[in-house]
């Protein structure tokens, strides 16, 4: 393995998905805040410090899973389709952001809903 192509790779994987997790980060902050205006009228007693410690918990691990993208960027760009890759990069975000979004609509449901 070339470990100058390596470096190369991943310092170009970090630039790219470290600007994108702020957008991937507003996505998931906007899901939940619309579950929250939705079902605000049904909350009454069910907020606590529990549900709160529950969202923090819920956007760790929905950040842990955004790491994965690194995986498959770095093991693409290493590649032949390097070059074309670059201009597919938003596929595999946008594909990844709906994922995490459909999970956390769930999740914010299960929370937020009516009871």
């Amino acid at each position: 393995m070339d470990t100058s192509l390596f470096r190369e790779s991943l310092t170009n994987a970090l630039r790219y998905w470290e600007k994108m997790r702020v957008v991937y980060n507003v996505i998931l902050v906007l899901v939940v805040a619309g579950c929250f205006a939705w079902n605000h009228s049904a909350l009454g007693s069910k907020l606590s410090v529990d549900v709160f410690l529950s969202i923090i918990l819920c956007g760790i691990l929905l950040n842990v899973l955004y790491c994965s993208a690194y995986i498959v960027d770095v093991l693409v760009q290493m590649s032949e389709f390097r070059e074309r890759w670059s201009n597919l990069r938003w596929v595999l975000f946008s594909i990844g952001a709906t994922f995490a979004a459909i999970l956390t609509r769930f999740w914010s449901l299960s929370v937020f809903g009516p009871v």
